[in-house]
């Protein structure tokens, strides 16, 4: 084989490698969206919930992971619907690991009590006109694709919240103080 001809096939062998990694990337990472039931959950906490929706004065206790370690589709379901946008009553499908950033951040500093949401699902109509209203929704925001919560625990200091989640490391992390919330999301890690 000739130098160039070597080349050649190490550069095919290459693209080849890159594009079957990508798709087996692509794969894991919407498997984790489209069948949360098989992403890993061994190392979270117990699964239970307590939320109240601040917009729609609705209340949901609810175990969404079984101890096997297992989702319950059905307790997804309600999750999915309680978070929907208040404005549009559209539902998404919230990501699984928004729900254990969220499950982790309220075991470490809430014991158990109720997480008041202000903001999760937001139906791109609603965040564009937020936007257009100047009310701090950012035009690409992760709240769009069901992957971002503002919520507060009350008795709980918003700066007790906020290092918690810091310290957890698994997404993005807002300190509204002024507006009374903190935002978790699962894009990449950062803080504000």
């Amino acid at each position: 084989m000739s130098y160039e001809t070597h080349e050649q096939a190490h550069e095919l062998w290459s693209r080849r490698f890159f594009l079957k990694s990508s798709l087996v990337g692509m794969l894991v990472l919407s498997s984790r969206l489209m069948f949360p039931e098989s992403a890993s959950a061994a190392s979270f906490p117990e699964g239970q919930l307590r939320l109240y929706n601040a917009h729609t004065d609705e209340r949901l206790r609810v175990t969404y992971r079984k101890r096997s370690g297992r989702y319950d589709q059905e307790a997804l379901k309600d999750i999915n619907y309680l978070l929907r946008c208040h404005h549009s009553k559209k539902v998404c499908q919230m990501d699984v690991q928004l729900l254990e950033y969220v499950n982790q951040v309220e075991k470490l500093v809430g014991r158990g009590q109720e997480i008041h949401i202000y903001s999760a699902y937001r139906s791109p109509s609603y965040n564009n006109l937020l936007v257009r209203l100047g009310r701090g929704a950012a035009p690409n925001s992760l709240h769009t694709s069901g992957q971002a919560v503002d919520f507060a625990i009350p008795g709980v200091r918003l700066s007790r919240i906020r290092r918690a989640a810091v310290k957890l490391r698994l997404g993005g992390v807002g300190y509204y103080g002024r507006r009374g919330f903190i935002h978790l999301d699962t894009g990449p890690v950062r803080y504000w």
